[in-house]
C-alpha cells in the first residue's frame, strides 16, 4: 500500500502513520528514476507500507509514479493505491500492450534494491486499479521479508468496480483481494479510500 504526502508533510506522516501501526518505518531511500523517495513499514504478512513523497528532481514531471505521487500530494495528501506483486510480469505487458518501467532505490545500507514495475498510466487514468511490480531481488531483500511488527493489512475500502478490477488483474485465480476483506463504497473519486489494520492494540483505520 502507498500512501503520497508532499514534502513538507512526509516526516510528520511518517511519524504519525508509524505511531498509529504501533511500529517505527525504515527509511527506504531515493527512487532515481522516478524522482521520489520513501519510507517502508515491512507488516507481518507478507505485505508492507510504504509513505512517498516526490524530490525537486525533474524525474518527479517526467516519469508515472512520480506524476502520481505528485498529483496526490497536491490533492492534500492520501492513499495513493495498491500494488499487486508478480513473479513474471511477461504476461500484464502482454495485456497491456506495452513493456514495463525498471526501478531501483539503493537502500541506506548500500544494498541496490531492482524492480519492474507497469500499470502507473492506468492507475493516472483510473485509481481505482492497483499497478503491478516483480521484484528483481531474492526474496530476503524485499521490503516485506523482514517484519517490525505483528500489525496486519485486515481490509479496505474502495471506491471503484469489483468486475473492473478483476478484469484489470486478468482475474488471476488467486485474487490479490481474496485474502482481506473488502468494502466496495461510492465516491466522487474512485480509489483507495481507507485500510484498515490488525494492531496488537486493536483495529486501526488510516
Amino acid at each position: 500500500m502507498s500512501y503520497a504526502v508532499a514534502r513538507d508533510s512526509f516526516v510528520s506522516t511518517v511519524q504519525w502513520i508509524g505511531s498509529a501501526l504501533g511500529a517505527g518505518f525504515v527509511d527506504g531511500g531515493v527512487h532515481p528514476r522516478f524522482g521520489t523517495r520513501n519510507f517502508i513499514l515491512p507488516l507481518n504478512g507478507g505485505t508492507y507500507v510504504e509513505v512517498v513523497t516526490t524530490l525537486d528532481h525533474p524525474a518527479a514531471d517526467r516519469a508515472p509514479f512520480g506524476q502520481a505521487v505528485a498529483r496526490r500530494a497536491a490533492e492534500g495528501g492520501g492513499w495513493l493505491g495498491w500494488v499487486v506483486s508478480v513473479d513474471d510480469i511477461a504476461p500484464v505487458e502482454a495485456r497491456l500492450g506495452r513493456t514495463s518501467a525498471e526501478g531501483h532505490r539503493v537502500r541506506p545500507d548500500g544494498f541496490d534494491l531492482r524492480w519492474k514495475q507497469i500499470g502507473l498510466l492506468e492507475l493516472l487514468e483510473d485509481p481505482e486499479l492497483p499497478y503491478f511490480l516483480q521484484w528483481l531481488v531474492p526474496m530476503e531483500e524485499r521490503p516485506s521479508a523482514d517484519p517490525r511488527t505483528s500489525t496486519t493489512i485486515h481490509g479496505v475500502s474502495i471506491a471503484g468496480d469489483a468486475a473492473s478490477i478483476a478484469e484489470f488483474l486478468g482475474e488471476p485465480a488467486d485474487h490479490p483481494l481474496d485474502q482481506i476483506d473488502v468494502t466496495w463504497v461510492e465516491d466522487e473519486e474512485p480509489g483507495l479510500i481507507s485500510v484498515e489494520f490488525a494492531t496488537a492494540r486493536g483495529p486501526v483505520t488510516i
